[in-house]
């Protein structure tokens, strides 16, 4: 895409080998406190695993940037209820590298001072790294959580996925507890202007590329 190659991972980050860059997006950091805050009971442990999850596509790529493409933390006061093991574990995956915090719609006011730098969106060479996607060539982004749903031998599946058509992606929701858009929804028709696009699917063992019209 825009000249570059990227590797779509298993876990739903998506790695630039030529520019040590991962990306990942909406993680969703503490949605279950949220929930709770609400009257809604969720296993306390979204971010855990989160954080886990992303710890070992770290190790795995060891990247020398990340960048977290918005919708990182809950809601404004998210980053406020994470509990002094899971500000450690953060801080552990920060160390050594660069960190760059895209704002997004659930955590539009990110503190300065949390660990890494805050920005409206990134552009590295011809690529635009923003939360919410506008269509433009050359776009990373993330915020439609999207997902695909295929049916085979009358039994039906639904997965996370990344959408793309080689000239944009919009990255699946990387959080625990993060839900999904399906790919058949007007918005990515809105966004692909009706050209063809494929879901890349996050499978049990390896990525599956199916075109969106194939998906239900």
């Amino acid at each position: 895409m825009a000249g570059a190659a990227f590797v779509a991972d298993l876990s739903g980050a998506l790695y630039w080998e030529d520019e040590r860059l991962l990306v990942v997006s909406d993680l969703h950091l503490e949605k279950g406190s949220s929930f709770a805050m609400r009257g809604v009971l969720l296993p306390p442990y979204d971010t855990v695993a989160t954080l886990g999850r992303l710890g070992a596509v770290i190790a795995r790529f060891n990247p020398n940037t990340v960048i977290a493409l918005g919708d990182s933390f809950h809601d404004r006061d998210a980053h406020g209820r994470l509990s002094p093991a899971n500000r450690d574990i953060l801080t552990a995956l920060q160390a050594r590298r660069d960190w760059i915090w895209i704002a997004g719609n659930h955590d539009p006011d990110l503190p300065s001072d949390f660990g890494g730098s805050v920005a409206a969106e990134v552009a590295v060479g011809a690529v635009a790294f923003r939360h919410e996607p506008t269509g433009a060539c050359g776009e990373i982004a993330g915020h439609l959580h999207p997902k695909a749903r295929v049916s085979r031998r009358g039994r039906s599946i639904e997965r996370r996925c990344f959408a793309g058509d080689g000239t944009r992606v919009v990255m699946p929701a990387f959080g625990a507890y993060a839900g999904g858009l399906n790919i058949r929804d007007a918005a990515f028709a809105r966004l692909f202007g009706g050209a063809a696009f494929t879901a890349h699917v996050l499978g049990d063992n390896r990525l599956h590329a199916i075109a969106a019209s194939r998906c239900c």
